[in-house]
């Protein structure tokens, strides 16, 4: 299944909170907007996440929509037991959560629900403020890899 399904080509967001020891995040790949009336968008983290439920507690988040640069961030952010913000600049968005420099799109978030997604958890999220750089190509996974567009076509 995972051979076949990553023919898909997806995007790779960076997840966060601003929680109250720190600020919180992680790197998910399931992320697609769900509803423009009311605005909605959803991903679902692994169900084995530990960053997850304390996010969840806060119950606001920053979807960070990470640059074709952002390979690093990417890897940082999926990474357990380290400090995932050491050397990692952002700004306070709307609702506390980070918005990572250099992003190519945040979407800022309340926690709306959350559905049972078999070994992962399909939460949904108000979309209560949002940005982008046009400028700012978007990292891309396909096929076990990382991958960049060139932008042409647009």
């Amino acid at each position: 299944m995972r051979e076949v399904l990553g023919h898909f080509v997806s995007g790779i967001v960076v997840i966060t909170a601003s929680g109250p020891d720190g600020p919180l995040g992680f790197t998910c790949q399931s992320f697609s907007s769900l509803s423009l009336e009311p605005p909605l968008v959803s991903f679902a983290p692994s169900r084995t996440s530990t960053t997850w439920p304390r996010i969840r507690e806060v119950g606001a988040f920053c979807v960070n929509v990470l640059a074709a640069d952002h390979q690093e961030l990417s890897s940082g952010f999926a990474r357990s037991g380290v400090d995932k913000f050491a050397g990692v600049t952002w700004q306070p968005g709307p609702s506390g959560a980070p918005v990572l420099d250099g992003v190519s799109a945040w979407i800022d978030c309340e926690l709306r629900d959350e559905f049972d997604g078999g070994d992962h958890t399909i939460v949904v999220g108000q979309v209560q403020d949002l940005g982008a750089d046009a400028a700012r190509l978007p990292l891309l996974f396909y096929r076990g890899r990382y991958a960049v567009t060139s932008g042409e076509g647009r």
